[in-house]
Formats: C-alpha cells, structure tokens, sequence
C-alpha cells in the first residue's frame, strides 16, 4: 500500500505546493515576488491545460 503513494501523490502535492507559493507571493511581496507568482501560478496552470486538452489513450 504504501507503494502506490508516491505515484499517485507526488504531482498533486507538487502542484499545491506550487499553488501556495505562488499565491503566498503575490499577496506579500512586489516586484520580484510577482514574477515568482507569475510562473509558479503559470505553471499549474500550464499543467492542468495540457491534462484537459490531450486527447485519450487509444485502446
């Protein structure tokens, strides 16, 4: 059972993780802190458009 955690997990947690980051900095920084929250924020995104749109496996 434990086996199966690191694979299932590891992208969602990296994603909330990221998610965090990028909203914790642009609440409380400037500047440079913007452009931090700009690619982490961009990113999930990023990763999320390219799960929605590809197309399903052929079976």
């Amino acid at each position: 059972m434990m086996r199966v955690f690191g694979p299932v997990w590891t992208a969602p947690i990296l994603l909330g993780v990221l998610t965090v980051i990028g909203l914790v900095s642009a609440l409380l920084g400037d500047g440079v802190w913007d452009a931090v929250s700009a690619v982490s924020l961009g990113a999930v995104v990023a990763v999320g458009g390219w799960y929605g749109l590809r197309r399903p496996a052929a079976r």
